[in-house]
Protein backbone atom coordinates (compact mmCIF):
# COMPACT_ATOMS: atom_id res chain seq x y z
CA UNK A 1 0.00 0.00 0.00
CA UNK A 2 2.80 2.43 0.88
CA UNK A 3 4.49 1.70 -2.45
CA UNK A 4 1.31 2.57 -4.35
CA UNK A 5 0.81 5.80 -2.41
CA UNK A 6 4.46 6.76 -2.97
CA UNK A 7 4.23 6.06 -6.71
CA UNK A 8 1.04 8.10 -7.06
CA UNK A 9 2.39 11.01 -4.97
CA UNK A 10 5.71 11.24 -6.83
CA UNK A 11 4.05 10.91 -10.22
CA UNK A 12 1.54 13.63 -9.33
CA UNK A 13 4.24 15.92 -7.96
CA UNK A 14 6.50 15.49 -11.00
CA UNK A 15 3.65 16.18 -13.42
CA UNK A 16 2.28 19.21 -11.63
CA UNK A 17 5.81 20.66 -11.27
CA UNK A 18 7.23 19.95 -14.73
CA UNK A 19 4.14 20.82 -16.77
CA UNK A 20 4.51 24.63 -16.35
CA UNK A 21 8.10 24.31 -17.53
CA UNK A 22 6.91 22.31 -20.54
CA UNK A 23 4.27 24.97 -21.28
CA UNK A 24 6.94 27.66 -21.33
CA UNK A 25 9.34 25.55 -23.40
CA UNK A 26 6.73 24.61 -26.01
CA UNK A 27 5.26 28.12 -26.17
CA UNK A 28 8.68 29.66 -26.82
CA UNK A 29 9.08 27.32 -29.81
CA UNK A 30 5.51 27.83 -31.09
CA UNK A 31 4.68 24.14 -30.73
CA UNK A 32 0.92 24.46 -30.55
CA UNK A 33 -2.36 22.73 -31.32
CA UNK A 34 -4.13 22.83 -34.67
CA UNK A 35 -7.91 23.28 -34.48
CA UNK A 36 -10.74 21.85 -36.57
CA UNK A 37 -12.81 24.52 -38.30
CA UNK A 38 -16.15 22.77 -37.66
CA UNK A 39 -16.11 23.60 -33.95
CA UNK A 40 -15.64 27.02 -32.40
CA UNK A 41 -12.36 26.28 -30.63
CA UNK A 42 -10.34 29.01 -32.27
CA UNK A 43 -9.35 30.35 -28.84
CA UNK A 44 -7.37 27.13 -28.33
CA UNK A 45 -5.28 27.56 -31.44
CA UNK A 46 -1.59 27.57 -30.58
CA UNK A 47 -2.04 26.08 -27.09
CA UNK A 48 1.08 24.01 -26.37
CA UNK A 49 0.75 20.32 -27.19
CA UNK A 50 2.79 17.13 -26.64
CA UNK A 51 2.26 17.41 -22.88
CA UNK A 52 2.16 13.63 -22.83
CA UNK A 53 5.95 13.72 -22.62
CA UNK A 54 5.67 15.08 -19.09
CA UNK A 55 3.32 12.28 -18.09
CA UNK A 56 5.75 9.71 -19.45
CA UNK A 57 8.57 11.11 -17.31
CA UNK A 58 6.29 11.32 -14.27
CA UNK A 59 5.01 7.74 -14.56
CA UNK A 60 8.51 6.32 -14.82
CA UNK A 61 9.66 8.43 -11.85
CA UNK A 62 6.68 7.32 -9.75
CA UNK A 63 7.17 3.68 -10.70
CA UNK A 64 10.87 3.79 -9.79
CA UNK A 65 10.21 5.54 -6.48
CA UNK A 66 7.48 3.00 -5.70
CA UNK A 67 10.24 0.38 -5.57
CA UNK A 68 12.30 2.31 -3.03
CA UNK A 69 12.97 0.14 -0.01
CA UNK A 70 14.57 1.99 2.93
CA UNK A 71 14.84 -1.09 5.14
CA UNK A 72 16.86 -4.28 4.66
CA UNK A 73 15.36 -7.72 5.50
CA UNK A 74 17.18 -7.45 8.83
CA UNK A 75 15.49 -4.13 9.59
CA UNK A 76 18.50 -1.86 9.04
CA UNK A 77 18.13 1.45 7.20
CA UNK A 78 19.47 1.37 3.63
CA UNK A 79 19.28 3.08 0.25
CA UNK A 80 17.92 0.24 -1.84
CA UNK A 81 15.20 -0.78 -4.25
CA UNK A 82 12.99 -3.82 -4.61
CA UNK A 83 13.36 -5.82 -7.80
CA UNK A 84 11.71 -4.42 -10.91
CA UNK A 85 9.44 -7.12 -12.33
CA UNK A 86 8.67 -8.09 -15.92
CA UNK A 87 4.95 -7.14 -15.88
CA UNK A 88 5.83 -3.54 -15.06
CA UNK A 89 8.43 -3.44 -17.82
CA UNK A 90 5.89 -4.85 -20.30
CA UNK A 91 3.38 -2.12 -19.46
CA UNK A 92 6.10 0.48 -19.94
CA UNK A 93 6.93 -1.03 -23.34
CA UNK A 94 3.33 -0.45 -24.42
CA UNK A 95 3.15 2.96 -22.72
CA UNK A 96 6.42 4.42 -24.01
CA UNK A 97 6.22 2.64 -27.37
CA UNK A 98 2.74 3.89 -28.23
CA UNK A 99 3.67 7.29 -26.82
CA UNK A 100 6.68 7.44 -29.13
CA UNK A 101 4.46 6.77 -32.14
CA UNK A 102 2.14 9.52 -30.93
CA UNK A 103 5.13 11.83 -30.53
CA UNK A 104 6.16 11.23 -34.15
CA UNK A 105 2.55 11.94 -35.11
CA UNK A 106 2.62 15.26 -33.22
CA UNK A 107 5.99 16.25 -34.65
CA UNK A 108 4.69 15.54 -38.15
CA UNK A 109 1.69 17.82 -37.56
CA UNK A 110 3.84 20.63 -36.19
CA UNK A 111 6.48 20.50 -38.93
CA UNK A 112 3.87 20.32 -41.70
CA UNK A 113 1.81 23.07 -40.03
CA UNK A 114 -1.42 21.17 -40.64
CA UNK A 115 -3.58 18.59 -38.88
CA UNK A 116 -2.06 15.59 -40.65
CA UNK A 117 0.09 13.15 -38.79
CA UNK A 118 2.37 10.22 -39.44
CA UNK A 119 1.94 8.12 -42.57
CA UNK A 120 -0.62 5.39 -41.79
CA UNK A 121 1.63 2.64 -43.10
CA UNK A 122 4.55 3.64 -40.89
CA UNK A 123 2.23 4.16 -37.95
CA UNK A 124 0.80 0.65 -38.28
CA UNK A 125 4.28 -0.81 -38.70
CA UNK A 126 5.36 0.80 -35.42
CA UNK A 127 2.26 -0.46 -33.61
CA UNK A 128 2.83 -4.00 -34.93
CA UNK A 129 6.41 -3.88 -33.65
CA UNK A 130 5.29 -2.76 -30.17
CA UNK A 131 2.50 -5.36 -30.03
CA UNK A 132 4.90 -8.10 -31.10
CA UNK A 133 7.49 -7.10 -28.49
CA UNK A 134 4.82 -6.99 -25.79
CA UNK A 135 3.33 -10.37 -26.80
CA UNK A 136 6.78 -11.97 -26.97
CA UNK A 137 7.68 -10.72 -23.50
CA UNK A 138 4.29 -11.65 -22.02
CA UNK A 139 4.30 -15.19 -23.41
CA UNK A 140 7.89 -15.70 -22.33
CA UNK A 141 7.02 -14.57 -18.81
CA UNK A 142 4.09 -16.98 -18.65
CA UNK A 143 1.12 -14.62 -18.93
CA UNK A 144 -2.21 -16.32 -19.55
CA UNK A 145 -3.11 -16.23 -23.28
CA UNK A 146 -6.77 -17.12 -22.86
CA UNK A 147 -9.46 -14.59 -23.70
CA UNK A 148 -10.73 -13.08 -20.45
CA UNK A 149 -13.43 -10.90 -18.93
CA UNK A 150 -12.74 -10.64 -15.21
CA UNK A 151 -10.84 -13.94 -15.40
CA UNK A 152 -9.79 -16.28 -18.23
CA UNK A 153 -12.80 -17.72 -20.08
CA UNK A 154 -11.18 -21.00 -21.12
CA UNK A 155 -10.67 -20.03 -24.76
CA UNK A 156 -6.94 -20.06 -25.55
CA UNK A 157 -6.01 -17.52 -28.23
CA UNK A 158 -2.83 -19.41 -29.11
CA UNK A 159 -0.93 -17.80 -31.99
CA UNK A 160 -3.75 -15.27 -32.36
CA UNK A 161 -2.64 -13.72 -29.05
CA UNK A 162 -0.18 -11.49 -30.92
CA UNK A 163 -2.98 -10.15 -33.12
CA UNK A 164 -5.21 -9.74 -30.07
CA UNK A 165 -2.52 -7.64 -28.40
CA UNK A 166 -2.27 -5.50 -31.54
CA UNK A 167 -6.05 -5.06 -31.69
CA UNK A 168 -6.26 -4.04 -28.04
CA UNK A 169 -3.32 -1.65 -28.17
CA UNK A 170 -4.44 0.08 -31.36
CA UNK A 171 -8.14 0.18 -30.49
CA UNK A 172 -7.61 1.55 -26.98
CA UNK A 173 -5.00 4.09 -28.07
CA UNK A 174 -7.24 5.40 -30.83
CA UNK A 175 -10.27 5.46 -28.54
CA UNK A 176 -8.49 7.59 -25.94
CA UNK A 177 -7.25 9.80 -28.75
CA UNK A 178 -10.84 10.40 -29.91
CA UNK A 179 -11.80 11.49 -26.39
CA UNK A 180 -8.93 13.98 -26.34
CA UNK A 181 -10.98 16.70 -28.01
CA UNK A 182 -12.07 18.78 -25.04
CA UNK A 183 -10.04 20.29 -22.20
CA UNK A 184 -9.40 17.67 -19.55
CA UNK A 185 -11.80 15.06 -20.95
CA UNK A 186 -9.15 12.43 -21.72
CA UNK A 187 -6.92 13.12 -18.70
CA UNK A 188 -9.82 13.16 -16.23
CA UNK A 189 -11.42 9.98 -17.55
CA UNK A 190 -8.01 8.27 -17.76
CA UNK A 191 -7.42 9.03 -14.08
CA UNK A 192 -10.65 7.19 -13.27
CA UNK A 193 -9.77 4.14 -15.41
CA UNK A 194 -6.26 3.86 -14.00
CA UNK A 195 -7.68 4.23 -10.51
CA UNK A 196 -9.87 1.21 -11.27
CA UNK A 197 -6.79 -0.76 -12.30
CA UNK A 198 -5.16 0.10 -8.96
CA UNK A 199 -8.09 -1.60 -7.24
CA UNK A 200 -8.24 -4.55 -9.67
CA UNK A 201 -4.53 -5.36 -9.57
CA UNK A 202 -4.18 -4.87 -5.80
CA UNK A 203 -7.25 -7.04 -5.20
CA UNK A 204 -5.71 -9.75 -7.36
CA UNK A 205 -2.48 -9.44 -5.36
CA UNK A 206 -4.39 -9.93 -2.11
CA UNK A 207 -6.19 -13.02 -3.45
CA UNK A 208 -3.57 -15.06 -5.36
CA UNK A 209 -5.43 -18.30 -4.68
CA UNK A 210 -8.39 -17.00 -6.70
CA UNK A 211 -6.66 -15.20 -9.57
CA UNK A 212 -3.16 -16.71 -9.81
CA UNK A 213 -1.94 -13.76 -11.89
CA UNK A 214 1.71 -12.79 -12.02
CA UNK A 215 3.23 -9.53 -10.80
CA UNK A 216 -0.03 -7.95 -9.67
CA UNK A 217 1.55 -5.79 -6.95
CA UNK A 218 3.93 -4.41 -9.58
CA UNK A 219 0.92 -3.56 -11.75
CA UNK A 220 -0.84 -1.91 -8.81
CA UNK A 221 2.17 0.35 -8.18
CA UNK A 222 2.39 1.26 -11.85
CA UNK A 223 -1.38 1.89 -12.06
CA UNK A 224 -1.05 4.26 -9.11
CA UNK A 225 1.72 6.11 -10.95
CA UNK A 226 -0.54 6.45 -14.01
CA UNK A 227 -3.36 7.77 -11.83
CA UNK A 228 -1.10 10.37 -10.24
CA UNK A 229 0.26 11.48 -13.61
CA UNK A 230 -3.20 11.81 -15.15
CA UNK A 231 -4.51 13.88 -12.24
CA UNK A 232 -1.38 16.03 -12.11
CA UNK A 233 -1.68 16.76 -15.81
CA UNK A 234 -5.40 17.50 -15.39
CA UNK A 235 -4.43 20.37 -13.07
CA UNK A 236 -3.06 22.23 -16.11
CA UNK A 237 -5.24 20.56 -18.75
CA UNK A 238 -8.58 21.42 -17.10
CA UNK A 239 -10.66 24.08 -18.91
CA UNK A 240 -9.35 26.45 -20.01
CA UNK A 241 -6.43 24.17 -20.83
CA UNK A 242 -2.95 25.63 -20.76
CA UNK A 243 -1.51 22.54 -22.46
CA UNK A 244 -2.77 19.51 -24.40
CA UNK A 245 -1.40 15.98 -24.12
CA UNK A 246 -1.41 15.52 -27.91
CA UNK A 247 -1.19 12.14 -29.60
CA UNK A 248 1.93 11.63 -27.47
CA UNK A 249 -0.21 11.41 -24.36
CA UNK A 250 -3.41 9.85 -25.68
CA UNK A 251 -1.62 7.06 -27.56
CA UNK A 252 0.59 6.35 -24.53
CA UNK A 253 -2.31 6.25 -22.06
CA UNK A 254 -4.36 4.04 -24.36
CA UNK A 255 -1.47 1.63 -24.79
CA UNK A 256 -0.99 1.47 -21.02
CA UNK A 257 -4.68 0.73 -20.40
CA UNK A 258 -4.63 -2.12 -22.92
CA UNK A 259 -1.43 -3.54 -21.41
CA UNK A 260 -2.88 -3.48 -17.89
CA UNK A 261 -6.03 -5.24 -19.10
CA UNK A 262 -3.95 -7.90 -20.84
CA UNK A 263 -1.76 -8.56 -17.80
CA UNK A 264 -4.59 -8.55 -15.24
CA UNK A 265 -6.70 -10.87 -17.44
CA UNK A 266 -9.46 -8.29 -17.73
CA UNK A 267 -9.38 -7.98 -21.54
CA UNK A 268 -13.11 -7.54 -22.10
CA UNK A 269 -13.73 -5.77 -18.79
CA UNK A 270 -11.75 -2.88 -20.28
CA UNK A 271 -14.71 -2.32 -22.62
CA UNK A 272 -16.80 -1.53 -19.52
CA UNK A 273 -14.17 0.37 -17.52
CA UNK A 274 -13.40 2.46 -20.61
CA UNK A 275 -17.05 2.71 -21.62
CA UNK A 276 -16.68 6.42 -22.33
CA UNK A 277 -14.04 5.66 -24.96
CA UNK A 278 -16.25 2.95 -26.46
CA UNK A 279 -19.07 5.48 -26.69
CA UNK A 280 -16.81 8.01 -28.43
CA UNK A 281 -15.51 5.40 -30.88
CA UNK A 282 -18.98 4.00 -31.59
CA UNK A 283 -20.25 7.48 -32.45
CA UNK A 284 -17.53 7.85 -35.09
CA UNK A 285 -18.25 4.40 -36.56
CA UNK A 286 -22.01 5.06 -36.67
CA UNK A 287 -21.45 8.45 -38.28
CA UNK A 288 -19.20 7.03 -41.01
CA UNK A 289 -21.51 4.09 -41.79
CA UNK A 290 -24.59 6.30 -41.88
CA UNK A 291 -23.03 8.97 -44.09
CA UNK A 292 -21.42 6.56 -46.54
CA UNK A 293 -24.41 4.24 -46.65
CA UNK A 294 -27.31 6.68 -46.69
CA UNK A 295 -25.73 10.09 -47.07
CA UNK A 296 -27.08 11.20 -43.69
CA UNK A 297 -25.41 12.12 -40.42
CA UNK A 298 -26.72 10.69 -37.17
CA UNK A 299 -24.81 13.25 -35.12
CA UNK A 300 -24.12 16.88 -35.88
CA UNK A 301 -20.45 15.96 -35.53
CA UNK A 302 -18.45 13.00 -34.29
CA UNK A 303 -16.95 12.13 -31.85
CA UNK A 304 -20.12 12.58 -29.85
CA UNK A 305 -18.76 15.23 -27.46
CA UNK A 306 -18.70 17.66 -30.41
CA UNK A 307 -22.33 16.77 -31.16
CA UNK A 308 -23.39 18.15 -27.80
CA UNK A 309 -21.21 21.23 -28.25
CA UNK A 310 -22.98 21.99 -31.53
CA UNK A 311 -26.32 21.50 -29.76
CA UNK A 312 -25.35 24.43 -27.56
CA UNK A 313 -23.96 22.79 -24.44
CA UNK A 314 -21.08 24.82 -22.94
CA UNK A 315 -17.76 22.98 -23.18
CA UNK A 316 -17.41 22.67 -19.40
CA UNK A 317 -20.90 21.14 -19.20
CA UNK A 318 -19.98 18.48 -21.76
CA UNK A 319 -16.72 17.72 -19.97
CA UNK A 320 -18.22 17.37 -16.48
CA UNK A 321 -21.14 15.26 -17.71
CA UNK A 322 -18.78 13.00 -19.64
CA UNK A 323 -16.60 12.66 -16.52
CA UNK A 324 -19.75 11.54 -14.69
CA UNK A 325 -20.39 8.96 -17.41
CA UNK A 326 -16.78 7.76 -17.17
CA UNK A 327 -17.16 7.38 -13.40
CA UNK A 328 -20.39 5.42 -13.83
CA UNK A 329 -18.75 3.07 -16.35
CA UNK A 330 -15.80 2.53 -14.00
CA UNK A 331 -18.11 1.90 -11.04
CA UNK A 332 -20.15 -0.61 -13.04
CA UNK A 333 -16.98 -2.35 -14.21
CA UNK A 334 -15.63 -2.65 -10.67
CA UNK A 335 -19.02 -3.97 -9.59
CA UNK A 336 -18.80 -6.71 -12.24
CA UNK A 337 -15.25 -7.51 -11.14
CA UNK A 338 -16.24 -7.86 -7.48
CA UNK A 339 -19.44 -9.68 -8.37
CA UNK A 340 -17.43 -12.32 -10.20
CA UNK A 341 -15.21 -12.67 -7.14
CA UNK A 342 -18.24 -13.29 -4.92
CA UNK A 343 -20.11 -15.66 -7.25
CA UNK A 344 -16.90 -17.49 -8.13
CA UNK A 345 -16.36 -18.52 -4.54
CA UNK A 346 -13.79 -15.88 -3.60
CA UNK A 347 -15.49 -15.38 -0.26
CA UNK A 348 -15.76 -18.63 1.57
Amino acid sequence: MIAMLAAAAVSFAVTITLTPLAIRFLSDRSIGQFIQDEVDHDHKRGTPTMGGLVMMVAVIAGWVFGHFDPRSPEGAWQLGFRDFQVPGLLVLVAFVGMGFIGFLDDVSKVTRARNLGLNKRWKLAGQVAIASLFAWGAIGYGVETELSFTRPLGFDLGAFYVFWVLIMLVATANAVNLADGLDGLASGSAGLVFGAFVIVSFWQFRHPEFYANLGTLELAVLSAAFTGAALGFLWWNAPPARIFMGDTGSQALGGAMAALALLTNTHLLLVVLGGLYVMETASVIIQVISFRGWGKRVFRMAPIHHHFELKGWPETTVIVRFWILAALFVTFGLGLFYGDFITGGGVG
